[in-house]
């Protein structure tokens, strides 16, 4: 096993960061690839006026029932269809949705219990579902060429390499797909969405995508705020045509990938919690928990409350990506990228009743600096009491490492590469064995929110240093910075098969940034 990476080996002696990086992996430079500010993607400016702010009722996607259970497993049926959304006042917006809804429904599980969920669709085009954050064996983890629905055409004539792909042939569309998702993991807010080999943008952005609770006893316990006072929050932005429907830069004739001027990724000016406008929410003098997903194609978040409460630290975070901390930690603002979640309760008791609270993002400008509002009422405080513990979190020791690999992410010739390379399916670029502890890095001289499956990994550093303020806990997305590099340390267990590492900036994941790993007994 090679040694740690320093400081000193990331960037190289003498510290200029991204001349350090670029001398020692070969990347490109980084001048005229970010936008002002530093953030990855370009902005796509809606047609129509924006709505006013904090207006429309935040609405909370409903829970979906299982159509029916036995002693080991509850049976979902999700079909996703085309649907027509009033999202903006006075302009209906066709959705692709789950069940024809944006977000789509939600779907709770318990730990340790079995769910199998059959997803079909009737689309024009085929999708893929991927459980993101899921321990699920390979072949109903959402491979990006396990599609389904009614249309039989998947043209992937404009990828790279995808004349001679080994296995695209065998890109069967069917009717129906089973997914079972044994849930041996933990309480964790995980996420479900399109994961269609070049398309996974225009279909998560036309909404396909919904929440998926994990549920077990150690939370249980806590006495966690629920009902009313536990609020899941979609995060996205979006821009709409004229006529109020969305606005995508797709390439002519429905080919893959997206326009060059859009290769860094796509941003929205209107900002959607749970598919409403920059909602209100009306809530207690009471505890609640919010569990933040950023689920935006490529604009990166910095949540905060305005005003903060005395004192600061309102975001009390009790999880990440993989469910529980060992302990809250105290946050003025949480970092969140593409596909990140963040588990944080408020005390909105620390708030005079009639206040109105507005969750910003400190990396956005004008309409996009702003999510939504709470309006504090007067109900009383419900007597929940933060607990100094929440779980007790196994640590994997690097020093017990078997193996240390480096991904290094970048823009090639006209694709975006991981280790020099467009994606190709069937071609495993890494083959961890089941139960043993690895060291995998990621370098990047720009943002890239990196994305592992089937198992999630602990940040071990950035750059040498210590972790980050967010990153805490059991992660299966980390947002590796420009001229940084993360070290994470992971441990893959129970399904051997093919797996993928991709950027989750979904424009960069279109055009090619991923590949894929094979776990081994």
């Amino acid at each position: 096993m090679s040694a740690p990476l320093s400081r000193r080996r990331l960037l190289g002696a003498g510290g200029v960061a991204a001349l350090g990086l670029g001398a020692a992996f070969g990347l490109p430079p980084l001048m005229n690839r970010l936008l002002p500010g530093g953030e990855p993607g370009r902005l796509l400016r809606s047609a129509l006026p924006l709505p006013a702010r904090h207006t429309a009722e935040l609405p909370v996607p409903a829970v979906l029932e299982p159509v029916r259970s036995d002693a080991g497993a509850d049976y979902y049926e999700i079909t996703a269809r085309r649907a027509t959304a009033r999202l903006l006042p006075g302009h209906d917006t066709e959705v692709w949705g789950y069940q024809g809804t944006f977000p789509g429904p939600t779907v709770e599980s318990r730990s340790g219990r079995r769910t199998v969920i059959t997803h079909r669709s009737e689309l024009p085009r085929p999708t893929a579902v991927h459980l993101h954050g899921g321990h699920t064996p390979h072949d109903s983890d959402g491979h990006p060429l396990d599609l389904v629905g009614t249309a039989g055409h998947h043209d992937m004539a404009g990828m790279p390499g995808m004349a001679d792909a080994p296995g695209l042939d065998g890109a069967t569309v069917l009717p129906q797909r089973d997914h079972t998702y044994p849930m041996a993991q933990r309480a964790a807010t995980l996420w479900y969405h399109d994961h269609t080999m070049g398309f996974t943008g225009p279909q998560v952005y036309r909404g396909l995508a919904g929440f998926h609770l994990v549920r077990d006893e150690e939370e249980a316990a806590l006495g966690l705020p629920q009902g009313p006072r536990e609020l899941p929050l979609m995060i996205v932005d979006r821009s709409f045509a004229a006529d109020g429907s969305f606005a995508y830069p797709e390439l002519p004739g429905g080919a893959p990938g997206v326009p060059d001027a859009y290769m860094n990724g796509v941003l929205g000016d209107v900002m959607l919690v749970n598919g409403a406008p920059w909602p209100l929410a009306r809530v207690d003098r009471a505890w609640y928990r919010l569990r933040l997903l950023n689920a935006s194609n490529a604009r990166r978040l910095r949540l905060s409350l305005d005003p903060q409460p005395g004192g600061g630290g309102a975001l009390v975070q009790i999880g990440s990506d993989g469910g529980l901390l060992e302990r809250p930690l105290r946050h003025d603002s949480v970092d969140l990228a593409p596909a990140e979640r963040c588990d944080v309760l408020v005390d909105f008791s620390r708030y005079p009743a009639g206040t109105r609270v507005r969750l910003r993002n400190r990396l956005g400008d004008g309409p996009t600096g702003e999510v939504m509002a709470f309006e504090v009422g007067s109900a009383a405080d419900d007597g929940f009491r933060l607990p100094e513990k929440l779980s007790t979190v196994e640590r994997l020791d690097p020093a017990k490492a078997v193996n240390t690999r480096t991904f290094v992410f970048r823009k090639g010739e006209r694709y975006w590469t991981v280790n020099g390379r467009e994606y190709r399916p069937g071609r495993s670029i890494a083959a961890p064995r089941l139960g043993q502890i690895e060291v995998w890095r990621f370098v990047t001289d720009f943002h890239h929110p990196v994305h592992l499956h089937l198992d999630p990994f602990q940040v071990l550093g950035r750059a040498g240093g210590r972790p980050g303020a967010n990153d805490a806990g059991w992660k299966d997305t980390v947002d590796v910075l420009p001229a940084q590099g993360v070290e994470v340390a992971v441990r893959f267990t129970d399904y051997a098969g093919r797996f993928l590492l991709h950027c989750h900036n979904l424009e960069h994941e279109d055009m090619a940034m991923m590949a894929e790993f094979t776990t081994t007994e």
